[in-house]
């Protein structure tokens, strides 16, 4: 008997819920205005005093940051570099690997393959060198329009 009785409630209330979203909502009356005529065009829009904005200068960091972290140093892009030529002696070649597939070889410590780029530090410039080719024996790395033989170092 209890069961049939709360169903029975929470089924009237189901259906009360039901009828009262399928219904439109009554216009709100501000106070001295009757609810009388429909919301419509006729009512007051909505007119802005001041319009925030927001600015950045160059000089100043980027707001969404955290506190304290700065950014790095990009390096220039090929075209922009400029500098003394870089020696074969800047690079050491200490392995290569030859077979069907890709080829690879040991520079300054980084497994490279043919085609990769790599920055090389010196000083306060980072120079972007590609490795042109991988051959028996050396390593052509090419910087701009200059190309230079590594050859491997055998102890």
């Amino acid at each position: 008997m209890k069961k049939l009785a709360c169903t029975l409630i929470l089924t009237l209330a189901t259906l009360h819920l039901v009828a009262a979203t399928d219904s439109p909502p009554k216009p709100v009356a501000a106070a001295g205005e009757s609810t009388d005529e429909p919301a419509n065009a006729s009512a007051a829009t909505i007119e802005l005093k001041n319009r925030s904005s927001f600015v950045v200068d160059g000089s100043s960091r980027n707001p969404f940051w955290p506190i304290g972290w700065k950014p790095t140093v990009k390096p220039t892009s090929p075209g922009e570099q400029s500098g003394p030529e870089i020696s074969p002696t800047a690079f050491l070649v200490s392995s290569i690997m030859t077979g069907e597939g890709a080829r690879y070889a040991i520079i300054n410590g980084k497994p490279m393959q043919e085609g990769q780029v790599f920055g090389l530090q010196a000083g306060t410039q980072v120079y972007q060198i590609t490795v042109k080719t991988i051959e028996d024996g050396q390593v052509i790395l090419q910087r701009r329009d200059q190309e230079f033989a590594v050859p491997l170092r055998r102890k």
